[in-house]
């Protein structure tokens, strides 16, 4: 499984609908809207890098408003969840 943070600048009057669009996409399982370099962040999870970079050069540029997109791979994860369970002693 590839996890990706795509963070994506749109155009002002696009930002609600692009945002819809972009989770429309298959393999975009979330969208935030965020303060920063960009205006959202798109949180893609799919099987291989193919259907990644699929998804960012073929299927996001078709969505009116995307400005520019800026793509991160994940390599590990970390979760407070993860880390409890592997360390806690299972004493509340």
């Amino acid at each position: 499984m590839v996890t990706a943070f795509v963070m994506i600048k749109l155009r002002r009057d696009r930002i609600q609908a692009a945002s819809q669009e972009i989770l429309n996409i298959d393999g975009v399982a979330e969208v935030y809207s965020v303060a920063g370099d960009c205006d959202v962040v798109a949180v893609v999870r799919v099987r291989e890098n193919d259907h990644l970079a699929r998804l960012v050069t073929e299927d996001m540029i078709a969505v009116d408003g995307i400005i520019d997109t800026r793509t991160l791979i994940a390599f590990r994860q970390y979760s407070r969840y993860d880390l409890e369970h592997m360390f806690g002693l299972g004493v509340e």
